[in-house]
């Protein structure tokens, strides 16, 4: 009995382990979806009718969905429009240097004549097979935004399942999968690609993107580093 009750309390903490992993692939997906293309009226919709943290513990997450949220609260018949458009502005631009948007590409903005399928792309497409992850229909560059968001989505799911099928030892694999690739690949790069959506966006929309996912990466990078932490001082 005095074991059934001592293993409860770790039960339930891994149970909500799990369930954090959960919510951080939420947002992962949520972040690479709205990176990947253009709002459609569908995923407009479904937007309008989330419901975002009022309060998180990073400023930046904060200011994001509040932005985010203004955008939505706002729109009008001509949105889907006017974001498709901020979305090519932001993202895809008219020019032919590496200058003249916030390209979605690691590989931009880690090379030293900002090219597209550089070591980055390289790299990104390693992590991905030795994760067992393929491209499916992907036709772009692996090291673009969504993708790399999709990838930390994809690796919270899979510690969740471990957590769930009480493998702690995969679980914990998984997490220094996930801090690797955010401190080699995300905070290596979305610095500076934030800073240029900022510079070319129009719409609160995407500026309130920008803020979000430079926020919760910096945020989510800290919670892997104590998660860890923990781990380490406890073997």
């Amino acid at each position: 009995m005095a074991e059934n009750m001592a293993a409860a309390p770790a039960a339930e903490e891994e149970m909500d382990l799990a369930a954090l992993m959960d919510g951080r692939a939420r947002t992962y997906g949520l972040m690479a979806r709205l990176f990947l293309k253009e709002v459609d009226k569908a995923a407009l919709t479904e937007l309008q009718g989330m419901r975002f943290p009022a309060a998180t513990s990073s400023a930046k997450v904060d200011e994001g969905y509040h932005m985010l949220y203004d955008y939505l609260r706002t729109s009008w018949d001509d949105s889907i429009t006017e974001l498709a458009i901020d979305y090519v502005r932001t993202f895809i631009g008219h020019g032919v240097n590496g200058f003249s948007a916030a390209y979605p590409f690691e590989s931009v903005y880690t090379s030293e004549r900002r090219l597209m399928m550089q070591e980055a792309r390289a790299e990104v497409l390693q992590t991905l097979r030795e994760n067992n992850l393929k491209r499916g229909r992907w036709t772009e560059g692996e090291d673009h935004i969504a993708l790399e968001l999709e990838f930390m989505q994809r690796m919270a799911m899979r510690t969740a399942e471990a957590l769930r099928a009480g493998d702690e030892d995969k679980a914990i694999e998984k997490l220094r999968t996930q801090q690797k690739f955010a401190q080699d690949h995300l905070l290596n790069w979305l610095p500076m690609m934030t800073e240029d959506m900022r510079r070319f966006a129009r719409t609160m929309f995407y500026q309130g993107l920008a803020q979000l996912v430079m926020g919760y990466v910096e945020e989510d990078a800290d919670l892997l580093e104590e998660l860890l932490d923990s781990v380490d001082q406890a073997a």
